[in-house]
């Protein structure tokens, strides 16, 4: 591990205990990282992934997270925190648990804990399943709306939160996220897209540099092609943007969500014509930007008072336990993270 840029480590999750989640985690961890990092996990089952990917990397229990600073740079830290169960580390491989579910939900917890009390610099958080959580009995069906809950402030006032997916090609921001699509349809407002807006621009503005330039894409097959195919673009969509525009946000469209990715992916050859694209529903967004590749997507929550992001992908239970998962996501989230802290973009922020 190179030696740290911030004074604060960061916090990393080990993910669901029978996924990739503590074999990439590992992985990334073993090898150099721009800032100094804790695992947040069980022992045990991070000792089964060094063994899983071949390593010969010492696993160090800390007594507290900030241990890491001190801890020598050839081991794998961790830090267990309070109420993990005994045990996770002889969980079968690639099945759904609900003890694993409750320990990462425990984990996700404990590095949030730390990240609002400023004794981490940033959550890098690997992968959870779904189905394991429901087991559990968590009431969140992913990661953000969870971290959205533990950053509740005074009276249990929610930060507005949003996803967004980026890699160095692509950058989208979504409206609506885990929830059915006829209900995703139903909750879109002109309010919520507008909110959507205004966090882009926040996360994505830099002092001295020109505004982001947003594209909000439209809901219905050719934006709905003046009315014909659907009234969400004139009715919500259209208004939001329009109310953006008169705040001074650079924002334009509604733009058919078919062709308004390829408008915006930045390559070499090809400038995109737009810093980020606000969709409306999850695959709308989010398709495009994994068929770039998952190795190299991050996911970052905007809108938390601290920085967090993950890798664009999931546990893998197909090939967990393997040593053959690939950790350039995870490795490229903490790279990300890194980047969010030194630049002191959370309260709002995302990548930029």
């Amino acid at each position: 591990m190179t030696e740290a840029a911030l004074i604060e480590p960061f916090a990393v999750t080990m993910g669901d205990p029978c996924g990739i989640g503590p074999e990439i985690v590992a992985r990334a961890l073993t090898g150099p990282t721009p800032a100094r990092c804790v695992v947040v996990g069980d022992v045990g089952v991070m000792r089964r992934a060094v063994a899983q990917i071949g390593a010969s990397v010492p696993v160090a229990r800390l007594e507290t997270p900030g241990e890491v600073l001190d801890a020598p740079p050839d081991c794998l830290p961790v830090w267990e925190p309070p109420g993990l169960e005994p045990g996770l580390a002889d969980l079968p491989m690639g099945r759904v648990s609900a003890a694993a579910g409750r320990a990462a939900v425990r984990c996700i917890e404990a590095a949030a804990a730390l990240a609002l009390q400023r004794r981490v610099g940033a959550i890098v958080t690997a992968p959870i399943h779904k189905q394991a959580l429901a087991a559990a009995g968590s009431p969140f069906p992913g990661h953000t709306e969870m971290l959205q809950s533990l950053a509740a402030g005074p009276g249990g006032a929610q930060p507005d939160v949003r996803m967004m997916l980026a890699n160095a090609e692509l950058r989208v921001v979504l409206v609506t996220i885990h929830v059915a699509l006829r209900r995703a349809i139903e909750m879109l407002s002109e309010p919520l897209i507008l909110q959507t807006i205004r966090i882009t621009h926040a996360a994505l503005s830099r002092p001295g540099r020109p505004p982001p330039r947003i594209a909000v894409a439209g809901l219905n097959p050719h934006a709905g092609e003046g009315g014909l195919f659907g009234d969400e673009e004139s009715r919500l969509i259209a208004p939001a943007i329009d109310a953006a525009r008169r705040e001074g946000i650079q924002a334009s469209g509604p733009y058919a969500p078919d062709t308004v990715f390829m408008r915006a992916r930045h390559t070499g050859a090809h400038p995109g014509e737009f810093d980020a694209v606000v969709a409306m529903t999850h695959d709308h967004g989010l398709i495009p930007v994994k068929y770039l590749g998952v190795e190299h997507g991050v996911n970052v929550t905007l809108g938390l008072p601290f920085v967090r992001t993950s890798p664009d992908h999931g546990t893998a239970f197909d090939i967990a336990g393997s040593g053959r998962a690939d950790a350039r996501s995870l490795a490229q989230a903490i790279s990300v993270a890194h980047e969010l802290a030194g630049a002191g973009t959370h309260d709002g922020a995302g990548a930029g």
